[in-house]
């Protein structure tokens, strides 16, 4: 925690708000339940805790030194976008019988989503909340399954938590498995033969109507996706339209979805980290990354520095790889298919080229690893990167630049389309491009440095507009600076070892937990793991942009027409893989 954030706590915060700060442990303060709405006030309107990053819950059911009183925690990461930083970290606990407290979307509307998601996972009820339902799963589905005495589904429960599709005869039709039997609990006025999905899921003003031009109109209601090609995946926008201007808009997701959390938890730490992999599947060099260098805060272990650099060329890379791809696919939602996506993928495969010499696959690279990185570059991966980054990159960068910056059919679909200013991308805890297009200069390599991001020398992108051009700005002169720190780093890397001690494959970290971000491309991944001292995460948990920018969706597309629903949506740039886990 830096020293402005340290003062800040030991002044003020204790005494800010009467009874909000219940006690401090390992530099989290303890909340009380019914003071959390008035102390976040305080933290973001008094103290400079503007950007609530991560909320996330735990149950520690089985965790030594708990009990049913406080059986149940939600853990929120506070930061502050001026002076940069650590975090502030709040924790509140709950007992094991109806675990409940105020919702925190009045202070900060990034929660929605993640108190929906804990919601959904936990049982942990939020009041206030202006849509607390489901986000992941379905409205029927029986019980919370991050829960520590939930059971899986088949033969491993009493009960399975969904119809089933088996043949009839089979030994999971036996009346104690009979999905909807009486013993088990439903959400109140839940029906499996008569409910129907709610067709205003946004709290919309009372209309019976207009007339426009001597045409009496009515607002409808307008799915797009989730089998569609244009919403990048399984993922439904759920629009109320007036004509064709959107007047609401939610956006439904969790088609995906399959509980990475809960499988994180039953693999072993190392079995994890080609299991990030499949998170953002374009990016798994990120995806590793934020993941280890969770775990080694918690095991204190310190890297090698030819692994260090390892790391930061592999990130470098990955971000080169994405916005190219990111450009292609908004293109081709614009409806230019073949010229720009190509293009943008022909430089992808250059990229997993490198890849799959370090690491040997090109897609999911399963690279990093506790204390370093799995095996060096072999000795040709050097002199055909310095070639990429010096000679093509730049050519390719130029090429990009011309033929579609000031392309007149993008600079009117773009500019001016789904703004999203400054302040509301604050408060919605957007991050990455997304954030620094609306204006806000806020990279984790400079706000708060990881590995060895401080030595080298870069710009952090901004953009006015907040708009879709801007997003598209941004991302481009991203390449422009991450290739420049990769030809600092690949003249700077030194030789030596590549990992910490020799390779282990179980690892027991101390008891305690820990919260670690990266700047990856998409925006702040972070990943916040809970020991128990064993070979298992006694809690893992993926602070996921793709999942966290949708929030910010909704005001962007309100007001304009549903024709631009599709390039917003693609200039956020998701991956279902990561926004549904």
């Amino acid at each position: 925690m830096n020293e402005a954030v340290t003062k800040t706590k030991e002044v003020d915060l204790k005494e800010a708000v009467p009874g909000a700060v219940l006690s401090e442990e390992n530099g989290a303060l303890i909340v009380a339940p019914e003071k959390l709405v008035d102390f976040g006030r305080y933290l973001r309107d008094q103290a400079g805790y503007d950007y609530l990053s991560s909320v996330t819950g735990v149950d520690y059911l089985t965790y030594p030194g708990r009990d049913s009183s406080n059986r149940f925690e939600v853990v929120y990461h506070l930061y502050s976008i001026e002076r940069g930083g650590g975090p502030l970290v709040l924790k509140v606990r709950l007992p094991e019988e109806n675990p409940e407290l105020p919702s925190l979307v009045p202070v900060w509307p990034g929660a929605n989503f993640q108190e929906r998601e804990i919601w959904d996972l936990y049982g942990v009820r939020f009041t206030g909340h202006p849509n607390l339902r489901r986000i992941l799963l379905w409205e029927g589905f029986n019980g919370h399954p991050m829960r520590k005495d939930w059971h899986e589904a088949y033969y491993e429960s009493e009960h399975k938590p969904f119809k089933s599709r088996s043949p009839e005869g089979h030994p999971i039709h036996s009346e104690e498995r009979v999905p909807w039997h009486d013993n088990i609990v439903l959400p109140e006025g839940w029906d499996p033969d008569q409910w129907q999905e709610p067709v205003h899921v946004v709290p919309l003003p009372p209309t019976k109507g207009h007339v426009r031009e001597g045409i009496k109109t009515e607002r409808v209601v307008v799915n797009v996706g989730p089998q569609h090609p244009s919403t990048h995946g399984v993922f439904r926008m759920i629009m109320e339209l007036d004509g064709e201007t959107i007047v609401a808009m939610e956006p439904e997701m969790g088609y995906l979805h399959r509980n990475h959390e809960k499988i994180g938890e039953r693999n072993t730490w190392i079995m994890n980290i080609p299991f990030t992999d499949r998170l953002d599947y374009i990016n798994s060099m990120s995806n590793n990354l934020g993941y280890v260098l969770a775990v080694e805060k918690l095991m204190g272990l310190k890297v090698p520095e030819r692994a260090e650099y390892l790391r930061v060329i592999m990130a470098e890379l990955t971000r080169i790889l994405n916005h190219f791809v990111a450009i292609g696919f908004l293109f081709n939602d614009l409806g230019a298919f073949y010229t720009p996506m190509l293009y943008g993928l022909e430089e992808r495969e250059l990229i997993l080229d490198l890849f799959e010499m370090a690491s040997g696959s090109r897609m999911m690279c399963n690279y990093m690893r506790f204390g370093g990185v799995a095996r060096d570059v072999p000795e040709e991966f050097i002199p055909f990167a310095r070639k990429l980054v010096n000679e093509r990159l730049p050519r390719v960068i130029d090429e990009i630049d011309r033929y579609l910056t000031k392309n007149e059919i993008f600079l009117y679909r773009a500019r001016g389309v789904g703004v999203l200013p400054r302040e509301t991308a604050i408060a919605y805890s957007a991050s990455g491009p997304v954030l620094r297009a609306s204006g806000v200069k806020y990279d984790i390599r400079r706000a708060e440095p990881y590995s060895i991001y401080d030595r080298f020398d870069f710009d952090v992108v901004t953009e006015e507009g907040g708009d879709v051009y801007s997003r598209y700005m941004v991302r481009l002169r991203e390449i422009m600076e991450s290739r420049k720190i990769l030809a600092q780093a690949l003249d700077q890397i030194p030789e030596g070892p590549i990992i910490t001690g020799r390779k282990k494959y179980s690892f027991r970290p101390p008891m305690g937990d820990a919260y670690a971000r990266v700047e990856a491309p998409k925006g702040e991944l972070g990943y916040y793991v809970v020991s128990d001292k064993t070979n298992n995460p006694y809690r893992y948990h993926v602070r996921a942009p793709s999942f966290i920018n949708l929030t910010s969706l909704e005001p962007m597309l309100v007001g304009y027409k549903v024709a631009d629903s599709v390039v917003v949506l693609g200039s956020v740039d998701i991956v279902l893989g990561e926004v549904d886990r």
